[in-house]
C-alpha cells in the first residue's frame, strides 16, 4: 500500500516536471533554464507550474481506470502538495 502511494508520488512528480518542459518548449521564446529564471524574477513561476500539473490529471484518471487507487492516491497528495506550495510561494 505504501509503496504504491509513493511510486504514485513520484509519477506524479515526473509528470509535472514534464508539463513544465512541455509548457514551456511550446510557448516560450527561450530556453527552459532561462525560462524558469525569467518566472521567477518576474513572479509567475507558480502559473508555470500549475499549468504542468495537467499532466497529473491524465495519470490520475489512467490510474483510476486501472483501479489502481493507491497509485492514483499518490498522485493527488502530490498535486495537493504542489498546489499548496505554489499558494504559499505566493503569500510570502
Amino acid at each position: 500500500m505504501k509503496k504504491d502511494i509513493i511510486s504514485g508520488a513520484i509519477i506524479g512528480l515526473i509528470a509535472n516536471a514534464i508539463g513544465v518542459y512541455l509548457y514551456i518548449m511550446a510557448f516560450s521564446d527561450y530556453s527552459v533554464d532561462v525560462t524558469i529564471q525569467k518566472s521567477m524574477d518576474e513572479g509567475y513561476f507558480g502559473k508555470i507550474v500549475t499549468l504542468g500539473a495537467i499532466l497529473n490529471l491524465v495519470a490520475f484518471f489512467i490510474f483510476i481506470k486501472k483501479k489502481q487507487d493507491y497509485k492514483a492516491r499518490g498522485v493527488l497528495l502530490i498535486t495537493v502538495i504542489i498546489a499548496v506550495l505554489v499558494m504559499v510561494r505566493k503569500f510570502l
